[in-house]
């Protein structure tokens, strides 16, 4: 798990920082494995009620707008859901266009250049590896 505050957030930021998760997994109108576990991961540390997590998760057949989504967010939740939002969109070994697009959107929306989400994708990277490095040690 992630160590981070989300759970400290008020409830709203939260719903709308799951709001915008649930939206990053249908960019590229596919929900891979990877994708939908970094979702219910960061969902449960988002800490919503059983009745807002089924809401959360009617959005991964009918996503809001970004504009909706990012609406929610506070400067941190924003800043947290632009973390994960990279970590679901590299999930499958690659970043679309389209998906890039919506992490700079994210990133201006809470005050931070594309040059964050390029350092971000890099962070995300190593952390693949890492865990890589990981499954090797067990099977080498």
């Amino acid at each position: 798990m992630l160590p981070d505050t989300l759970h400290q957030l008020p409830q709203a930021e939260r719903f709308a920082y799951a709001k915008l998760l649930a939206f990053v997994t249908r960019i590229d109108e596919e929900l891979s494995i990877d994708e939908m576990a970094i979702f219910e991961q960061r969902l449960g540390t988002a800490l919503l009620s059983p009745n807002q997590r089924k809401e959360v998760r009617t959005f991964l057949k009918d996503p809001p707008t970004l504009d909706e989504c990012l609406g929610g967010l506070g400067p941190i939740s924003g800043r947290l859901a632009l973390r994960d939002a990279t970590l679901m969109t590299a999930a499958d070994g690659h970043v679309d266009p389209e998906e890039r697009q919506v992490l700079d959107s994210i990133a201006m929306h809470v005050g931070l250049s594309n040059d964050v989400v390029d350092r971000l994708l890099e962070w995300v990277l190593k952390g693949y590896d890492w865990m890589q490095e990981g499954l090797d040690l067990l099977n080498g």
